[in-house]
This record gives C-alpha cells, sequence and structure tokens, in this order.
C-alpha cells in the first residue's frame, strides 16, 4: 500500500510539472507573437509616415530678386491648378522694375492651390502657391487623353457632311431674307471691308494701356534725371573714313576666327575709354557733396527691347579689346531678344553710350543715366560734302553728342573729351599705340 501511495504522487506530481511546463511555454509563445505583432505595426507606421512625407504639401514663396527690388507684378502663370511640375520647371513670370524674373519649381509634385492671379502685385517672401509633393503621374494617363481627339477627327467628316447637306437648302431661305430690312445692318460691314481706310482715318477711339513696371522705371529715372542734373550738351562730328575702311578689312577674318560680327561700337566704346582716362571727371558721380571718381571705366551701352530700353554694362572695358567688346555686345543683345536679360547685367556702370543711329537718328540730345554724369550720343552716318586739304570730298560723316553733367563738369571737359573721341575715331591706329 505505502509502494503504490507513492507511485500515485509521483504521477501527480509529473502531471503538475507537465502543466506548469505548458503554461510557460504559451505565454512565451503569447509574449513572441506580440512581439511580432508590434513589430508590424510599427513598421505599417513607418511605411505610413512615409506616404505621408511624400503628400505633405510645401509651399513655394516668391523668391528674392536683387537687393533694391521688393516686389514685382505676377505677369503670367506657365501652369495651372492640379497640373504636375517637375524640380526647376519654370511655373511664372514676374516683372520688377528691370528685368523679368522666372520663378521655377525646387521640388516636383502637383499644384494644388495659387495664392496670386496675374497682374498681382506680390511681394519677395510671400506665398505664391503650393505643391502637393510626389512623384510624376503614371505615363499612361497621356495616351488616353489623346484617344478622343482621333475620335474627334473623325467625327468632323459626318459634321462636314451634315454641314453640306444643311447647306443646301440654305440659298432658298435667302432670298426672302433679301426683301427684308434687317439685311441693311450687313450691308454696312461689307463696304468697310473693302475700303477700311476711310473709317480709320477718322477714327475718334481711344485706348488706355497700363504701363509695365520697366517703362514706369525709365519714366521715373528719367525725370529725376533732369530735374537733378544740371544737363547740357554739345557737339561735334567725326569723319568715318578710315574706320569703315579697317571694318571692311578685316570683318570677314574676325567673323572667321572669332566668330563674332566686327560692327563700330567696339570702336566708340574703346574710343570712350581712351577719352575718358584722360579726362576723369567725366568717368566720375556725385554722392553727397562728394565726387567719386572711378579709376576704371564700366560701359552702359543701351539697347532697345520690346518692353523698353535697358543699359546692360560692360564691365572694365578699358582692359578689353574690340574682339571682346564685340563678343559682350552680342551676348548682351541676343539676351535681350530672349529677354534673359538679368538684374546683375544692368547694375553699375559709370558711363553710358546710346546708339540712335541704327533707327536713322541725324541728331540728339541724350539724357544722362544717373548717377553717370555723362551720355555719349552716336547718329546715323550720311556722305556730306566737306573741305579736305583745301578741297571738297563727299565722306562717311557721324554727328556725336554728349550731355553732361554741369556741376560736377565744365564745358572745357566735354568739348575736350570729343575731340579726343574724334580723333582716335578718324585714326584708330593712334588707339593700338595709345598716343
Amino acid at each position: 500500500e505505502h509502494a503504490g501511495s507513492s507511485f500515485s504522487q509521483d504521477i501527480d506530481i509529473a502531471w503538475i510539472s507537465l502543466v506548469f511546463f505548458a503554461v510557460i511555454v504559451a505565454k512565451e509563445a503569447k509574449k513572441r507573437a506580440g512581439e511580432g505583432n508590434s513589430d508590424k505595426s510599427k513598421n505599417k507606421i513607418k511605411i505610413k509616415n512615409k506616404e505621408k512625407d511624400m503628400n505633405t504639401d510645401y509651399v513655394v514663396k516668391v523668391p528674392h530678386m536683387a537687393d533694391s527690388i521688393s516686389e514685382g507684378s505676377l505677369k503670367q502663370w506657365n501652369k495651372k491648378v492640379g497640373d504636375f511640375v517637375a524640380l526647376d520647371e519654370e511655373i511664372a513670370t514676374i516683372e520688377t522694375d528691370k528685368v523679368d524674373v522666372a520663378v521655377n519649381s525646387p521640388k516636383s509634385g502637383t499644384i494644388v492651390e495659387l495664392y496670386a492671379k496675374e497682374e498681382d502685385t506680390v511681394a519677395v517672401g510671400a506665398d505664391l502657391f503650393k505643391l502637393e509633393l510626389g512623384d510624376a503621374p503614371a505615363g499612361g494617363a497621356a495616351p488616353k487623353k489623346e484617344e478622343p481627339k482621333k475620335e474627334e477627327v473623325k467625327e468632323e467628316p459626318k459634321k462636314e457632311e451634315a454641314k453640306k447637306e444643311a447647306a443646301a437648302p440654305a440659298p432658298k431661305k435667302e432670298e426672302p431674307k433679301k426683301e427684308a430690312p434687317k439685311p441693311a445692318a450687313p450691308k454696312p460691314a461689307a463696304a468697310s471691308s473693302e475700303a477700311p481706310a476711310a473709317p480709320v482715318a477718322f477714327s475718334r477711339e481711344e485706348r488706355s494701356v497700363k504701363m509695365n513696371r520697366m517703362r514706369q522705371t525709365i519714366a521715373r529715372r528719367l525725370k529725376q534725371s533732369q530735374e537733378n542734373a544740371a544737363s547740357l550738351t554739345t557737339f561735334n562730328e567725326v569723319d568715318m573714313t578710315n574706320l569703315m575702311k579697317l571694318r571692311s578689312n578685316y570683318k570677314d577674318a574676325v567673323l572667321k576666327k572669332h566668330n563674332v560680327k566686327l560692327g563700330f561700337m567696339s570702336a566708340f566704346v574703346k574710343a570712350s575709354c581712351y577719352a575718358l582716362k584722360e579726362l576723369p571727371a567725366v568717368n566720375a558721380r556725385i554722392e553727397g557733396d562728394s565726387i567719386v571718381y572711378n579709376d576704371y571705366v564700366d560701359v552702359s551701352v543701351a539697347v532697345a527691347t520690346p518692353k523698353g530700353l535697358v543699359t546692360p554694362v560692360i564691365r572694365n572695358a578699358e582692359s578689353m579689346s574690340f574682339v571682346e567688346v564685340e563678343k559682350s555686345i552680342a551676348q548682351y543683345g541676343a539676351k535681350a531678344r530672349d529677354g534673359q536679360i538679368a538684374i546683375e547685367d544692368l547694375s553699375g556702370g559709370t558711363f553710358t553710350i546710346s546708339n540712335g543711329g541704327v533707327f536713322g537718328s541725324m541728331m540728339g540730345t541724350p539724357i544722362i543715366n544717373m548717377p553717370q554724369s555723362a551720355i555719349l550720343g552716336m547718329h546715323a552716318i550720311k556722305e556730306r560734302p566737306v573741305a579736305v586739304d583745301g578741297k571738297v570730298e563727299i565722306r562717311p560723316m557721324m554727328y556725336i553728342a554728349l550731355t553732361y553733367d554741369h556741376r560736377i563738369i565744365d564745358g572745357r571737359e566735354a568739348t575736350t573729351f570729343l575731340v579726343k573721341l574724334k580723333e582716335v575715331i578718324e585714326d584708330p591706329v593712334r588707339l593700338l599705340l595709345d598716343v
């Protein structure tokens, strides 16, 4: 009996141990399952966060344009709400007092909101538009839009047939209309189309067009120049014979070697630098009660654009060659035509040259480009009879004008400047020999 009871106790103990072991194993399995679920939930959270980051809205602000520019006019939106834009893609154009500034997208995404309308004034740093960041839409979306276009093209013949059918009975209906008084209105229109000159000649219509920012700035600065400077203009004339020969002899060689056309502007730029060295007051400016003399020559060259006159600057022109000056002018000309002149191209300048001769001007009095103190005006080249060594000869002549600020430049200096300019233009070799 004692042996049987001990055996039953051993069985109970074993059974209890087995149950206890099973409980421990179950808890461990449950714990591991919980850790796995938490890892999965963490991964899901990370994925969701990534998705949120990809779909985060990003507000693009009006960019910094220049130290002197705090606002501009929103001239044009190149994109609309719902359009996808790539990184660095041009979104809008802002018109400033000097140039048009392109606004490029700093990130890729879809436009969800525009904060300004065209012609609105926008300040630097203000919100311009909002992007929903993300990748470009699937490429399959584009062809879907093209399919209906093809269908529309196929439907056009049907529409044309219908129009032809409708056009057949039309003549029958037109006969009674001619008798009615209503057709009297289109008859004058037909007469005006046949002879448009008559009503246009006596037109009394008026149109009001808002001045763009560049034109407003030009008007303001020109008026400021007239009010502040003691402007005076002196004239002279230049015989262009030798310079024209020089250009004719070497223009093909210059074009072949340097890929730039040799014009007259480079000679006048270099001749101005030569004269400005001799007469530094013409290259100076007034600041308060002081005169600032420049030991370098930055020549502002007047360039006409559809929006107005701009004056890009040829920096350190005194150290440049004829070809280098021509290349610089050609680059600015191309930028002006494409509307790509930057604000940095227009800043500064110590002396200005304006060539009204390209438009056929015979003589004029240019206005000083403040804060400069003088401006040289070139004019058209015309053949005129002149006295040469006691004989009358026909020579290609140009009138030149210097408008100067009499507060800083005396008449003697202004006249001497034009005389020295005339001497080196009529004998270009002196520019090479520096005599």
